[in-house]
């Protein structure tokens, strides 16, 4: 999780942008931009979604790419069952079915730790661009943004509740969310996530954004 400023410093670099200027457009602080980069501080989800966009990276790319997900060549042993059936939770599949296959164990999920006690998993890579399969966990009280404003991004996002409640706003509407039940909603709309409920909010998200 610590590598993720690590991550977001390459990504700016590489965009050729100081941290002046990702902080002008960001709208957050140079100095702020300093701390997530060397560790000492987190992003909010808007703002981890704003760095995607004006570095031109996909969230995906942000997760620790060596933390998540094996890829061996041939399968461990323990792959297969007594009866000859394929065991998922610790059969990873040979490299060359990486961009078409993704297997992963709960042990081996990549993580994002931002703000507020926002936590994501990836539960599978993919090989497209803007497009994130995560089980997403909140904290009492934490929202999707810092000040809990609305914020927008391209895409639509799809939910579904593990456990928990979570209050979504879209627009004008509030909806509250129960164990059980789901949503999908244009992101583009300015919406904000929090978590409302005593106890910590689990869902399953996926986010599928515009441009690819």
């Amino acid at each position: 999780m610590d590598g993720l400023g690590v991550r977001l410093k390459d990504a700016r670099k590489q965009a050729g942008m100081s941290l002046r200027e990702l902080g002008r457009q960001a709208k957050v602080s140079p100095s702020f931009i300093s701390q997530i980069e060397n560790g000492r501080s987190q992003p909010s989800v808007a703002t981890l979604y704003a760095f995607a966009r004006i570095l031109n990276v996909s969230i995906d790319e942000l997760f620790d790419q060596h933390g998540g997900e094996a890829v061996e060549h041939g399968l461990v042993a323990g792959s297969w069952g007594p009866d000859g059936s394929m065991n998922p939770t610790n059969a990873w599949h040979p490299s060359e079915f990486a961009n078409r296959i993704s297997v992963v164990h709960p042990s081996h999920r990549s993580r994002l730790a931002m703000a507020e006690g926002v936590v994501w998993e990836r539960l599978a890579a993919t090989p497209e661009h803007a497009v994130n399969f995560m089980k997403i966990l909140y904290a009492p009280g934490s929202t999707s943004t810092a000040g809990g404003e609305l914020q927008s991004h391209e895409g639509y996002e799809y939910g579904y509740v593990l456990r928990g409640t979570l209050e979504v706003t879209v627009g004008s509407e509030t909806f509250t969310l129960n164990e059980g039940e789901s949503l999908g909603f244009d992101s583009t709309i300015p919406h904000v996530l929090r978590n409302v409920g005593e106890g910590d909010f689990e869902g399953v998200w996926f986010v599928h954004g515009r441009r690819h």
